[in-house]
């Protein structure tokens, strides 16, 4: 078939390798436009951008797709159907209405639930036991059109967002692969979604990763492994006289009470109810380290962290 494919991260590019490689014809690649990067601010590519290039696929970068003239160039791909993983901007109803089969969209959780932009990020934070991915046919409202097939994803006690946005990523590459399959043979079929239990994975926003001790230990937990390794859940701790920012990247739930953001032993925690032991920190401007390390170089540690 004919396909665009549309994304932006390193979570979409194993569907785009999936489908090249199932032998469909990808006739074009949109992502987002490169954005100034590192030290020097040097305008850098999407993973999507590099991977579309390294099979020679056409790119496009358009900043909206609202406007006639884009909307006239998406169509002229004449493509059979969009694939949309992560692409980040808004498909107005012409864009939706030009491939002959629509638009498929995968999305990182078991739909309604978790609608929006931050599925797996949300669904850890809230302690899920499973969530999944799911490929839909994309219309104009947030992820609400019908269903086509479908992954339970279970979440792990200690899992992070990390390591299940790695397994959607490829889980997800498969389910695709076999949904333009179906599709191909005329045999994907669509259930509607119920609008009952529906829930908005609401952006995550930098004020809302500093941690709040008064907050359970199981909220915690969940707290930091949901935002791990991005943003990543954070605390301030003094070091040498000065308070020094350091995030918690894995933690564990931990016997002890006491004062919420006392430091009962090592780096084990008290929360508004039971306690957390953090297990891999990061201290502001240095890499990743396991508690025992911290510890070895943090020197005396305070009585509360904050």
């Amino acid at each position: 078939m004919r396909v665009v494919f549309m994304g932006t991260p390193e979570f979409s590019v194993p569907t785009l390798t999936e489908i090249v490689s199932s032998g469909h014809e990808v006739v074009a690649c949109y992502t987002r436009a490169p954005k100034p990067a590192g030290r020097g601010q040097a305008e850098r590519k999407s993973p999507v951008h590099e991977a579309a290039e390294g099979f020679g696929i056409p790119v496009f970068t358009p900043r909206s797709l609202k406007g006639e003239a884009e909307q006239i160039i998406f169509a002229s791909h004449d493509a059979d159907v969009a694939v949309v993983v992560a692409y980040g901007l808004l498909l107005p109803k012409p864009i939706l209405e030009a491939p002959q089969l629509g638009c498929l969209n995968l999305h990182g959780s078991l739909l309604p639930r978790w609608r929006g932009a931050a599925p797996i990020q949300r669904a850890v934070m809230a302690g899920d036991a499973q969530t999944g991915v799911m490929v839909m046919q994309m219309e104009e409202g947030l992820d609400t059109g019908p269903v086509a097939v479908g992954e339970v994803i279970p979440i792990g006690p200690e899992m992070t967002a990390g390591e299940l946005h790695d397994q959607m990523m490829r889980v997800g590459a498969d389910l695709i692969g076999r949904a333009l399959a179906a599709l191909e043979r005329g045999s994907l079929d669509f259930t509607p979604q119920p609008d009952d239990g529906a829930v908005y994975a609401r952006k995550i926003e930098k004020a809302e990763s500093r941690i709040d001790w008064s907050r359970t230990a199981a909220e915690v937990h969940n707290h930091i492994r949901g935002l791990s390794p991005f943003p990543g859940a954070w605390f301030e701790i003094e070091l040498g006289g000065k308070p020094v920012r350091v995030k918690a990247l894995r933690s564990s739930l931990a016997e002890g009470s006491g004062m919420p953001g006392a430091l009962l032993r090592d780096l084990t925690i008290a929360c508004g109810n039971g306690a957390v032991r953090l297990t891999q920190v990061q201290r502001e401007g240095k890499s990743a380290m396991d508690a025992a390390t911290f510890l070895r170089g943090a020197g005396p540690l305070p009585s509360v962290v904050s």
